[in-house]
């Protein structure tokens, strides 16, 4: 737990020390309880353990402190259906959060879609992959970071 005034309880110091270590462009992957985090950072990124957290909870935590990129369409993306899921019109409610705290960060952008193996690969050049325990099918999110104006820190 953070013992320090105006930063969320759920940010670990693990994951303070990678979010302010991140320069413009930087990617942070929040990964769903089934996302294969360990083999992922195998290959690179750094491994943040957030067990038994919900992605929303710590996204509208991390907003508080990191801005996204507004140099590209869109700052956060997605893994997109796989086609059985997308015929049966499997449901993914959680998207709807992101988008709601995200529209409340500043951002404007709709989630990018990223076929699954796309996503897997993109999280492996990621500066940094947050495992957690968000239960939600399709939980996975990929936050691009973006600047902070002169005069605005």
């Amino acid at each position: 737990m953070v013992v320090l005034k105006g930063i969320p309880s759920v940010l670990s110091p693990e994951l303070l020390y990678a979010l302010a270590k991140m320069g413009h462009g930087d990617e942070l992957v929040l990964a769903d309880a089934n996302f294969p985090a360990s083999s992922i950072c195998a290959c690179g990124p750094t491994e943040i353990r957030a067990d038994g957290l919900g992605i929303p909870l710590l996204l509208e935590a991390i907003l508080r402190l990191m801005p996204l990129d507004t140099y590209v369409t869109s700052p956060a993306a997605v893994m997109e259906l796989v086609d059985s899921d997308k015929i049966r019109g499997l449901a993914v409610p959680v998207w709807d959060e992101y988008k709601q705290l995200l529209s409340q960060a500043g951002s404007q952008s709709s989630l990018e879609l990223v076929e699954r193996f796309a996503f897997y690969e993109r999280a492996k050049k990621a500066f940094a992959v947050v495992a957690t325990g968000e239960s939600a099918l399709y939980g996975n999110l990929i936050l691009k970071k973006g600047v902070i104006p002169a005069g605005q820190q």
